[in-house]
């Protein structure tokens, strides 16, 4: 008797053995052997991601520290009240996150990059008009949840884990060069924008960079590359290439969302990476409040900000290197104790005002900072398989980023109460740490 199992396996083989057919779709997509000279359309789908997370960070992070100093002292509000907002908008994305995973699994990323677009730059055009705490936060849930998190790194990376496997950590390492970019580029150039012309015309400038940016990129996006005959990483033979057989085998394996979270490796991994997303989301969102209590000027905060950005970009290739040949959970005790180290020497700038020390920690905090979303997505795929991984992700979304959205509120509050940042930068030093050997005692699940 042939199981469902081995009858889906028999079919998955059937299929890749099949010569295809170079036939364009409605939007120009072929379908054709990769040994032809036509580039694997999987690399087009990296391109996407790299642009969708350069918005992404830019709207939601990146600039949240640039924008706090200039509204509150318009304003006259507190630091906690204005980081509220943007942890208002983490904890509603977060249930987005559940059903944005189901999409992405069965329509793939174009509608929802479409609307989250369109909600995006409405919301930052009215930021930039409102007076008002209460409409203020409001804005800030929408943004959240049907805005921003639309194009966000949950949506993406789900759908480059779907396209390959066997280069599956350069494509996640590439794709997330625009989470580099944006701390690279977004606050320098934000700073300028906002000192020069005011928070209000910031607000409205980040509006029409969203709708230029992620429109056209929805429109190149994919669900799946089995939709047009195509196999993960471009392999066709399963037969005959022993990548292709690992791919048919990974999907064979995949985990279904139920099946995921009765995993003790599920868990383990959300509160490790959960660690990890509050402390450099509370660092981020704060650094330039912090440059400046102790001395530093706004534009040598912003030029701090611009040299993690700088680490993040540079660490892409370890990281990608690493995928391939280390052990993924050493990479990221590496990479959160690189971040960790960067902190502590923004704690020691903050004595001694050397800026030095103050660029180096931004530095180290950067470099670690960028094998985030490579390792985290990486293991994700490796222990629960590509064919749910969107649904998996997404049910695990709202609990990984509960210390997103709580952390830069937490550590506002505590830096008002205590009129300084050190304590709470030590905390930050310590989730870090926590979060490595959470991650690190996880295990990959047995196959089904």
């Amino acid at each position: 008797m042939v199981t469902p199992n081995r009858r889906r396996l028999r079919e998955l083989e059937a299929r890749a053995r099949r010569v295809a057919i170079v036939r364009p779709d409605r939007f120009g997509l072929q379908t054709m052997k990769p040994s032809m000279t036509r580039l694997y359309y999987g690399w087009w789908i990296v391109g996407g991601a790299i642009l969708c997370q350069f918005a992404f960070m830019s709207v939601s992070q990146a600039i949240v520290g640039v924008f706090m100093r200039p509204v509150i002292d318009d304003l006259g509000w507190k630091v906690w009240q204005f980081t509220l907002g943007s942890s208002l908008a983490v904890g509603a994305g977060a249930m987005t996150g559940i059903i944005a995973g189901n999409i992405v699994d069965s329509k793939g990323p174009r509608p929802l990059m479409l609307v989250g677009a369109v909600v995006s730059a409405a919301c930052l055009l009215l930021l930039g008009r409102q007076s008002s705490l209460v409409v203020f936060l409001a804005i800030y849930v929408a943004a959240g949840l049907v805005g921003w998190n639309l194009f966000s790194p949950l949506v993406v990376n789900a759908t480059l884990s779907k396209w390959f496997i066997r280069r599956r950590g350069w494509a996640l390492a590439i794709g997330s060069i625009g989470i580099s970019l944006s701390g690279l580029i977004a606050p320098f150039v934000m700073t300028t924008i906002v000192d020069s012309y005011g928070w209000r015309t910031g607000y409205s400038v980040l509006a029409v960079f969203v709708l230029i940016v992620v429109i056209p990129i929805a429109f190149v996006m994919r669900r799946t590359p089995e939709d047009y005959g195509l196999s993960p990483d471009g392999d066709t033979e399963v037969s005959s290439s022993s990548a292709g057989a690992a791919s048919v085998a990974a999907e064979a394996r995949s985990f279904t969302r139920a099946e995921a979270v009765r995993t003790r490796g599920f868990w383990l991994l959300i509160v490790g990476f959960g660690l990890n997303q509050t402390a450099l989301t509370s660092v981020l969102v704060h650094a330039i409040p912090f440059a400046t209590e102790v001395g530093f000027s706004r534009s040598m905060a912003a030029t701090a900000l611009a040299v993690n950005g700088f680490g993040n970009l540079a660490s892409k290739v370890v990281w990608g290197y690493g995928l391939q040949r280390v052990e993924p959970r050493l990479l990221v005790i590496a990479a959160y104790s690189l971040s960790a180290t960067g902190v502590v020497l923004m704690l020691i700038a903050a004595t001694t005002g050397q800026v030095p020390v103050l660029l180096s920690g931004f530095l180290l905090y950067g470099f670690g900072f960028g094998g985030t979303i490579p390792l985290s997505e990486f293991l994700w795929a490796k222990y629960f398989g590509k064919s749910h991984i969107g649904a998996i992700r997404g049910v695990g979304y709202p609990i990984t980023i509960v210390g997103t959205g709580l952390g830069p509120v937490l550590i506002g509050y505590w830096s008002d109460v205590s009129l300084t940042y050190q304590p709470a930068f030590i905390a930050i030093i310590c989730a870090y740490l926590v979060g490595a050997v959470t991650v690190w005692v996880s295990r990959e699940p047995s196959p089904r």
